[in-house]
């Protein structure tokens, strides 16, 4: 399983916690945990809310670019 770091490091710096993320996405922080540590892969949908939470593309999330900006 691929390991997303960027979560993290997105997280901590809008200052949110693991259990407000989760809560955002509708799931358990431990599910979230999961997702971070690359433990579980991240489904689409959850990959496009975070997207969304941190105003990022998903490309970014994924390591894809190093560009944070969405596309428009």
């Amino acid at each position: 399983m691929p390991h997303y770091p960027r979560l993290r490091h997105l997280r901590e710096d809008n200052d949110y916690t693991q259990v407000y993320v989760a809560q955002y996405l509708h799931i358990s922080q431990p599910g979230y945990s999961k997702y971070e540590s690359g433990a579980n892969d991240l489904p689409t949908d959850v990959l496009i809310q975070l997207a969304t939470l941190y105003n990022t593309s998903v490309d970014y999330l994924l390591g894809e670019t190093d560009n944070p900006d969405r596309y428009d």
